[in-house]
């Protein structure tokens, strides 16, 4: 048992310019303190379905500070934390979530109570004196195979949608290296990244970067953005063996009054579903992330049908990493294979990951995200070598909180031979 001695909560600007929480918590057993700190994330293209992220509307930071969320932590949780014994992490959330009491953390706000789960965890952690991803795989993981095989890397090296101010439709624009290790996939990502730069620079495109390290190209064409990976890849001195592509459409952002614009047209489901599988013969596309919008259970549905052999069709802003919403639409509908897992859309760690779990036992795939807003902070790259997701959305190559995820697995990988 360990008691909580210190939870303490402060604003902090994310990679937007936009305040977030970090959050500290300190334990103590027989005179031991341990000592977690965490930032927590923020999204920009976001699924209604989301748990609440608290913000205080009014005129300070254009409406985006925190400071009621901060005072939720250092006045409310804090305290009902502070003193108490606890076993291990999970308990502290169980806890936390039913003093919340609200289905979408509507009392306190998600990041609230995500900074506190995030650093609560990383604290008990450094009491067992274990790498994060090892407290959490003992927590949480430990009926998985005993393997620690390395999660794929999807780079977003082109920015579109709201991460950017372009015409791209398109959101995210991914590179996923297969080269065989860690160590070269990161190598290739860097190199590909850099080609790319070059060559979008040879043809007076803009090198600007959106919100996650890609750049932000005026181009308008799916097709020729899928055209400049592939070229990058090859000028890179790898073959389109050694590296695939990836999607994410965040269709809700195009879906206007019952139709998908995209390209200047206005699709249908079934004529968006053409639409991806064009794209799916003509390129090395491994995934597509929320082709359809987060109601369109018929086209989700469909696309499972029709492409669900072609490509992996990944629920974000469709599943939100809620088991219930996943268990409602996704397993009664047999629609995606895949599901993007997200900390600050559930609000805490415990149902994070018991969102994986459940997304294992149903055989899809997992694959851990970051969000367009966040911090130095790489709790996600240890939790997706605990829970041995098959990927990690973690971003361009570039920019301090992106390069901070890609860094922390190559700490994991020095450190696995110690364990």
């Amino acid at each position: 048992m360990a008691e909580i001695k210190l939870v303490k909560a402060r604003w902090i600007l994310d990679s937007r310019g936009f305040p977030t929480i970090q959050v500290k918590v300190v334990l103590n057993q027989n005179g031991k303190d341990a000592i977690g700190i965490a930032g927590v994330p923020s999204g920009a293209s976001t699924g209604s379905y989301e748990a609440l992220e608290l913000r205080d509307g009014e005129a300070d930071f254009h409406g985006k500070g925190v400071n009621k969320a901060v005072a939720n932590i250092n006045d409310e949780i804090g305290p009902f934390l502070t003193a108490r014994e606890f076993m291990n992490a999970s308990e502290v959330d169980k806890i936390m979530l039913e003093f919340d009491g609200t289905e979408n953390k509507t009392k306190f706000g998600a990041n609230s109570i995500l900074g506190v789960s995030m650093a609560v965890h990383r604290a008990f952690a450094d009491l067992h004196n274990l790498e994060l991803w090892h407290y959490l795989r003992r927590l949480y993981f430990s009926n998985l195979p005993k393997e620690q095989t390395f999660p794929r890397l999807m780079c977003n090296v082109i920015n579109g949608g709201e991460h950017a101010d372009n015409p791209l439709d398109i959101q995210e624009f991914m590179i996923v290296p297969k080269t065989g290790t860690l160590e070269t996939d990161i190598k290739a990502a860097s190199e590909i990244y850099h080609t790319l730069k070059k060559n979008l620079q040879k043809d007076d495109q803009s090198t600007a970067l959106g919100d996650e390290g890609g750049f932000a190209p005026n181009i308008e064409s799916t097709e020729k953005v899928l055209e400049y990976l592939q070229k990058a890849i090859i000028d890179s001195n790898y073959s389109l063996e050694n590296c695939d592509l990836a999607l994410d459409a965040a269709a809700n952002e195009f879906f206007k009054n019952g139709k998908y614009k995209i390209e200047g047209k206005d699709l249908d489901n079934e004529a968006l579903i053409t639409f991806y599988d064009n794209l799916l013969n003509k390129f090395n596309i491994i995934s597509i992330e929320d082709g359809f919008n987060e109601d369109d259970v018929k086209g989700w549905q469909l696309s499972t049908e029709k492409l669900g052999q072609k490509s992996l069709l990944i629920g974000d802003d469709f599943f939100v990493t809620n088991p219930k919403r996943f268990q409602e639409y996704g397993l009664q509908n047999q629609a995606a294979n895949g599901v993007l897992i997200k900390l600050n859309q559930i609000g805490s760690v415990l149902e994070t990951a018991e969102m994986i779990n459940l997304a294992k036992e149903n055989d899809y795939i997992t694959i851990i995200s970051h969000r367009s807003g966040e911090t130095i902070d790489s709790f996600i790259s240890d939790l997706a070598f605990s829970s041995q997701s098959e990927f990690i959305k973690l971003g361009a190559p570039a920019r301090g909180e992106r390069v901070a995820k890609f860094n922390r697995l190559l700490e994991i990988l020095d450190g696995i031979g110690e364990v």
